[in-house]
C-alpha cells in the first residue's frame, strides 16, 4: 500500500512569502524560524534564573583562593600576571627536554635522508656487468674469450617507465623537502641550545664587530673563564 500511495502525486504546498507591502520588513520567519529562536530565549532564561539562584543562597562567608588571585577591572575578573609562575630550575628542566625532542627529530630525519640518497643512489647508477678474467696461457685465453662470446647477454635496454620516472622524481621532492626540514632543525637547535647556555649561571658579555675574527650573522657570546675546584 505504501508503494501504491508514493506513486499517487501530490500537490506540493509552498509556504507564503512576505507580502510585497512588507519587503522592508527582509523575510517572512517560518515556524521552524521561530522555533531556534524560542529555544534560544528559553535557554538564556533558564541560565539567568540560575544564576539569580546562586546570587540569592551564596555564603558570604565562602572564600576560595581564586579571590585574591584575581582583580575586577570595570566588572570583569582578570588573572594576575603568570609571567613568574615557575621556577628557574622548572624553566631549564623545560628547556631541556624540549632540545632532547628536537634533537630527537634532527636525527631521525638525518636518517631517512640518508637511506632515501643511497636508495636513488643505487637506482641512478646500474651496476656494470663487465668480468674480468685472468688466463695462464693464450690457449686458456681464447677458450675464456669464446665461452664468453658464448655466453654474452644483451645488455639491458635504456627505457623506463612512465610510472618509475614519476616515483623517482617524487622520490627526489621528497628528499629535497627532507634536507631543508634538517636544515630547519638544525638552526632551531642551535638557537635553543645557546639561549639555555645563556639561562645558565657564569658572567658572559656578547662580542663586537671588531673583535670578531670572523664575521657571524648571529650574535657571539664570550664567558668569563672561572676556576673550577
Amino acid at each position: 500500500m505504501s508503494s501504491l500511495r508514493n506513486a499517487i502525486s501530490r500537490r506540493a504546498h509552498k509556504e507564503r512569502a512576505q507580502p510585497s507591502s512588507r519587503k522592508k520588513f527582509g523575510l517572512l520567519e517560518k515556524h521552524k524560524d521561530y522555533v531556534v529562536r524560542a529555544k534560544a530565549f528559553h535557554k538564556k532564561e533558564d541560565t539567568i534564573r540560575k544564576l539569580k539562584e546562586k546570587a540569592a543562597f551564596r555564603n558570604p562567608d565562602e572564600f576560595y583562593f581564586q579571590m585574591i588571585k584575581t582583580r575586577t577591572v570595570d566588572g570583569v575578573h582578570k588573572p594576575e600576571n603568570q609571567a613568574n609562575k615557575y621556577t628557574q630550575e622548572e624553566l631549564m628542566l623545560m628547556k631541556t627536554q624540549d632540545i632532547g625532542y628536537i634533537l630527537q627529530k634532527l636525527q631521525s630525519e638525518r636518517k631517512k635522508v640518508e637511506k632515501l640518497t643511497a636508495v636513488l643512489h643505487s637506482v641512478d647508477n646500474h651496476p656494470s656487468n663487465r668480468h674480468i678474467y685472468y688466463a695462464e696461457d693464450r690457449e686458456e685465453a681464447r677458450e675464456l674469450q669464446s665461452h664468453a662470446s658464448e655466453t654474452s647477454v644483451t645488455p639491458p635496454s635504456s627505457y623506463v617507465p612512465d610510472h618509475i620516472k614519476r616515483k623517482t622524481a617524487s622520490s627526489y621532492r621528497e628528499l629535497d623537502a627532507r634536507k631543508s626540514r634538517v636544515n630547519q632543525l638544525e638552526k632551531l637547535y642551535m638557537e635553543m641550545s645557546l639561549k639555555k647556555e645563556l639561562q645558565k649561571n657564569g658572567r658572559k658579555r656578547k662580542l663586537r664587530e671588531d673583535e670578531l675574527t670572523c664575521p657571524a650573522s648571529k650574535p657571539v657570546y664570550k664567558w668569563r673563564s672561572e676556576r673550577k675546584r
